[in-house]
């Protein structure tokens, strides 16, 4: 598989997490935590980094709400 096709891969995969945690909001950030090791804030928190290392502007705030 070429790099590029990897990376859509990956980004689908994310969209898809992201799209059943926002539908999912019974689900509780404790419990994530808990079963996976990571929750929403988590995934807020390395799309901001991601974003910043990459020279892109975006506070915790909007991150969060892109999760």
């Amino acid at each position: 598989m070429d790099e590029h096709t990897q990376i859509e891969l990956e980004a689908a995969a994310f969209r898809h997490l992201v799209g059943f945690l926002q539908e999912k909001t019974d689900v509780q950030n404790i419990d994530l935590m808990n079963l996976a090791g990571f929750c929403r804030n988590c995934l807020s928190k390395w799309y901001m980094a991601a974003a910043e290392e990459r020279g892109i502007t975006l506070d915790y705030e909007e991150a969060r709400e892109i999760i």
